[in-house]
Order: structure tokens, then C-alpha cells, then sequence
């Protein structure tokens, strides 16, 4: 994922309300959102074999972006995207996972990772010292570090809470609403490595470089108190102009038991 809206056990209703959008190049391989052998629901990169978001029945939720470096040449052998998928297929708790990905975060390219469950959520980067756990709020993450307030982060965030404020959750909404193209000034661009013409293409939220990247999916995520989730995905072709639609609908396991233990 490359620009993350979420609000974390802060509200009456939903635990868990996340909006998400993931730019990739267009020509790499991906199928959409689907429930793996191994019991979750996530997308799937099928050229490295991870993913990029996903949950589990079990309230299992992992989430990842890169950060941003293009002057970064290094090749690294390990793909960030099993950092998601391991979490997502294992038994460890939060906390004692991230603690064995902080020994080996060196082994990957930058990376920005959320995983949690019922009891809590937390955050680890290669970028960063330590591991954070998050404490109930509105929260986004883009290609740099949790809460760098980007203007397409901090107007992912803006949208979030004006549909949490209008007790509006239907996920068409929440997502066509992290999808403005509009760029940023030259003056207020980050200097991540691009030339100045991509640094200004991908600073919309809805992204298109050259037509060969930009934004290839978006992920609603409604976690209610409950247990009952819901998960939204739209996959785009940019080329073609088309996109395709993907909903999965579950309950987590156990949950209220869970959530009272």
C-alpha cells in the first residue's frame, strides 16, 4: 500500500476503519482480494507470492508501504510483502512478531508495517528505532514514516473524519474519496529521489506516472465491534480504463469473547 487512512478502535460502533490506496508498476502481476488456502483475505502479488494488505478470520490485520528512497540501489533478497503474509499465516502476537522482524529489518527495503489483532495494533519501520504500539485515533501512512503529514496524508485523513463525522461508511464513498489527482505545489514536494516531474505526479492521491505506475487498487476495511467485517477492494486498469470489484464479507472468530477476555 502507498497511502493508508485509518481509524484505530475510536469509534462506538467500528474498531477497525481503514482506507487504503496501493501504486505499483502496472505491468507487475497481482490478482485481486480472495481468501488464501491459508485462511485470510488479502490481494496477491504473484510475481514475489506476498501481499500488501490483508486479514484473517482469527482479527488478524497486517498492512505495508514502502518507503520511499529511488536513490536507494541496493538489491535486497527478502520481499516485503511476506512481512505481511507470515504475520497473516502465523500464530504470533503482535508485539512478539514485530520483535522478531526488528533483529532482521535490515534484510529489506524500506518498509513502514502495521499488524495487529483484537488486542491491539502496532507499528514498526526500518526507517525508525523501535516498535510503537498505537493508541486509539485517526492515523495515515504514506511512503515515508507514520503520521508525515504529506498533503494527499493529511487529505486521506480529512476525508476519513468527515465520513466518520457524517456516520457516513459506505465504502464507495470512503474510497472515490481518497482519490483526487490533484498535485502539489513544486515548494512543498518531498525530495524522495525522483526527478521533480514524478515527485509532483505522485504527490495526488490518485496516482498515474507516464501510464506504466500509479494507483492499481484501493481497499476499504470496516471492522465493527461485533466482530463483523467488511472488505472492498477495487482493482483499476489504468490503460484500459476499467476497474474491477471484489467484496468479502466475515465475522471474526470468537471476537466478543475475545474482546472481554
Amino acid at each position: 500500500m502507498c497511502l493508508l487512512a485509518f481509524n484505530w478502535d475510536n469509534h462506538p460502533e467500528y474498531k477497525f476503519i481503514l482506507v487504503a490506496n496501493r501504486d505499483e508498476f502496472f505491468e507487475r502481476p497481482s490478482a485481486p482480494l480472495q481468501l488464501w488456502d491459508s485462511g485470510f483475505y488479502a490481494g496477491k502479488d504473484l510475481r514475489a507470492g506476498g501481499t500488501w494488505l490483508g486479514m484473517h478470520p482469527n482479527g488478524r490485520f497486517a498492512a505495508i508501504t514502502n518507503f520511499r528512497n529511488l536513490r536507494n540501489k541496493e538489491k535486497y533478497a527478502k520481499s516485503r510483502g511476506d512481512l505481511v503474509k507470515n504475520y497473516l499465516e502465523g500464530d504470533m502476537d503482535p508485539l512478539s512478531y514485530l520483535e522478531e522482524i526488528e533483529k532482521e529489518k535490515g534484510d529489506y527495503d524500506g518498509f513502514n508495517l502495521l499488524v495487529g489483532n483484537h488486542e491491539g495494533l502496532y507499528y514498526l519501520s526500518n526507517k525508525t528505532d523501535g516498535i510503537q504500539r498505537l493508541k486509539p485515533g485517526l492515523y495515515g501512512l504514506s511512503n515515508s514514516v507514520l503520521e508525515t503529514p504529506w498533503p494527499k496524508l493529511v487529505k486521506a485523513k480529512q476525508n476519513l473524519h468527515h465520513h466518520i463525522q457524517d456516520s457516513n461508511f459506505e465504502p464507495e464513498s470512503l474510497m472515490t474519496g481518497q482519490h483526487s489527482r490533484e498535485t502539489d505545489p513544486q515548494e512543498v514536494l518531498p525530495d524522495t529521489g525522483a526527478t521533480p516531474e514524478q515527485e509532483k505526479l505522485l504527490s495526488a492521491q490518485f496516482i498515474n506516472v507516464g501510464n506504466y505506475y500509479g494507483t492499481i487498487n484501493s481497499t476499504v476495511l470496516l471492522w465493527k465491534h461485533t466482530g463483523e467485517v467488511e472488505m472492498m477492494e477495487r482493482k483499476f486498469d489504468q490503460v484500459a480504463g476499467t476497474h474491477e470489484d471484489t467484496v468479502f464479507n466475515f465475522k471474526v472468530e470468537n471476537f466478543l469473547e475475545q474482546n472481554h477476555s
